[in-house]
């Protein structure tokens, strides 16, 4: 039986290993492909690393002002994003959850019903209302128009129809307000679905391409890190090594924040798998 036992942990843990190098192996070829002139990175036969290390590539991109503040731009517009959705989405589901007001069923399916359309389906009226009302090349056009969102609400409406009822009569007889249970009893308790959510919202926003595309793409100062990634080669020519590093350098701020957040990443993934 011990055997046996240890035959199936073998087993496991060389499935594991392969998830883990099929899933690490693109991100580490493009930082290794970094260090690589322009004639290395798609020299055929392939060959993993660079015949000398070179940071010329990486030192070229972090000079580059336009990439720089490209970088910071988007950075800055990923974290108001996620802090203003999660406030948004938490208020909500709060308000689903243990609220009673007119028609709550009713809003409740209205509240999930663009869960189920596609984003591209409303790309062009999307871009119709904020032209409309001149929000385009500005911040708020990035910002505004998907801080609400069905999956979060849900999301956070089931973990507060948890929290026993009880807790909250307790609060409301020693003359607490509903907005000081919300932010004294609700929100303390939410660490870990609200890290869960806002790397969802923090990923949604930093991967955006289409979107700021059309609505900033004649603003060079709202541009954003996606935009000009993928606008680099009719820029720069044919420099791979150049975007390589360029990819690597914009990919660490997502891998930081997972290496930050992992122990409450995992808790949420949990109670997600709980509801």
């Amino acid at each position: 039986m011990t055997g046996k036992l240890l035959a199936v942990k073998g087993i496991k843990f060389l499935f594991g290993l392969a998830i883990v190098i099929t899933s690490l192996f693109p991100l580490a070829w493009m930082a290794v492909a970094g260090f690589k002139g322009k004639s290395e990175v798609l020299r055929s036969p392939f060959q993993f690393f660079p015949d000398m290390w070179d940071w010329t590539n990486y030192r070229q991109i972090l000079a580059d002002p336009a990439f720089v503040r490209t970088l910071w731009v988007t950075f800055a517009g990923a974290v108001v994003f996620t802090l203003l959705s999660l406030f948004i989405n938490s208020m909500a589901a709060y308000a689903f959850a243990r609220l009673d007001f007119f028609w709550k069923p009713l809003w409740w399916v209205v509240a999930l019903m663009p869960m189920f359309v596609p984003g591209m389906a409303i790309l062009i009226t999307s871009f119709v209302v904020v032209s409309k009302l001149g929000m385009l090349n500005t911040i708020a056009v990035l910002i505004i128009p998907g801080l609400a969102s069905s999956g979060q609400m849900f999301f956070l409406r089931q973990f507060y129809l948890n929290t026993p009822i009880a807790v909250e009569e307790a609060a409301l007889i020693d003359g607490a307000s509903r907005w000081q249970i919300f932010t004294k009893i609700f929100l303390p308790q939410s660490k870990a679905p609200f890290v869960v959510m806002g790397f969802g919202s923090f990923l949604a926003y930093w991967n955006a391409y289409v979107w700021p595309l059309l609505t900033v793409g004649d603003n060079p100062n709202l541009l954003q890190m996606q935009v000009y990634l993928a606008g680099f080669r009719s820029e720069r020519g044919d420099d791979w090594g150049l975007l390589m590093a360029g990819g690597t350098i914009a990919a660490l701020p997502t891998i930081v924040l997972v290496l930050i957040f992992q122990r409450y990443i995992t808790t949420g993934v949990r109670i997600a798998g709980m509801k």
